[in-house]
């Protein structure tokens, strides 16, 4: 499934004293089976623009077309997209309405007319996909839950209605290393096993480089850079100017390089700079400014 943007801007109050416009001109597609991380400084606009690719704010100004279909077009089924591109809010934990863990999983199924039968299926399913044991959580009340594992049973409310694409507001905010791990597993076990196509949301830096393949940068409402993760984190100037960091990846074999030790300098994973660091040590010789 593919989401094609064309010339996409945006207003909020459209129309009022307040007017102010939050995204200008828009162009982008998102092919089937990518994983795309999204990125910029507060009020970039990347949330908003996020918003766009399931139908939660309909185009005035400009298309975005789902598999070929015009969000705008009235003869569009909205309802349908956002079953297809499903979409995980931040503090997703907010999403979880029901009493209990199968009753909210089984929310999406259900409403979609499946069977007890299906839904069923479905619910074991999705608690399996984010590691959910369905014995001991089915009934669990939802306030029983960490924050990690609410977490990750709002994104199986989300899976339970099978979309083709997820989109993931900044996922782990807030969440301890270890409901932080968790959860990126869990993303990661989605793109791989299941193909699906991702958009990550992120104003963690070290995990948009673990997880992106391609990487979009928002500022002031308009596309900055987009790329694949190793250009764009290369890029550490210009993503510093408009107030973005880099991964620490990154950071420590420039600081290492700029000491005169010949280490790669886009690593974006710890795995990748000890083995850059080791292959420098070994080959550093006498290389000036290096202690």
């Amino acid at each position: 499934m593919s989401i094609v943007v064309e010339n996409l801007s945006h207003h909020y109050k459209a129309g009022t004293p307040f007017e102010k416009k939050v995204l200008f001109d828009i162009n982008l597609e998102i092919q089937d089976g990518e994983f795309v991380g999204l990125i910029g400084p507060t009020q970039s606009g990347k949330t908003t623009l996020a918003q766009h690719f399931n139908g939660l704010f309909i185009p005035k100004e400009g298309r975005v077309l789902v598999n070929g279909h015009n969000l705008a077009d009235k003869a569009t089924d909205i309802v349908k997209i956002r079953h297809q591109v499903g979409y995980v809010f931040q503090n997703p934990e907010n999403q979880l309405f029901k009493e209990t863990v199968g009753e909210d999983i089984a929310f999406a199924p259900l409403n979609q007319k499946c069977s007890k039968e299906e839904t069923n299926r479905r619910v074991r399913e999705c608690m399996s996909l984010v590691g959910l044991d369905y014995d001991t959580f089915f009934k669990r009340d939802i306030f029983a839950l960490s924050g990690g594992q609410k977490r990750r049973a709002a994104i199986a409310g989300v899976l339970a209605g099978y979309p083709e694409v997820l989109v993931l507001d900044d996922p782990t905010a807030g969440l301890d290393p270890r409901g932080r791990e968790e959860i990126l597993e869990v993303i990661g076990r989605l793109h791989q096993e299941k193909e699906m196509t991702i958009v990550f949301i992120s104003n963690t830096m070290e995990d948009v480089a673990r997880m992106a393949k391609r990487i979009i940068v928002m500022n002031e409402g308009a596309i900055f850079a987009d790329g694949t993760t190793r250009t764009i984190f290369s890029e550490s100037e210009r993503l510093r100017q408009i107030g973005l960091g880099i991964p620490e990846t990154i950071d420590i074999m420039q600081r290492l390089a700029a000491r005169g030790l010949r280490v790669p300098t886009d690593t974006l994973t710890v795995e990748e700079t000890i083995d850059g660091i080791t292959a420098g040590l070994a080959g550093k010789g006498g290389d000036a400014g290096w202690n």
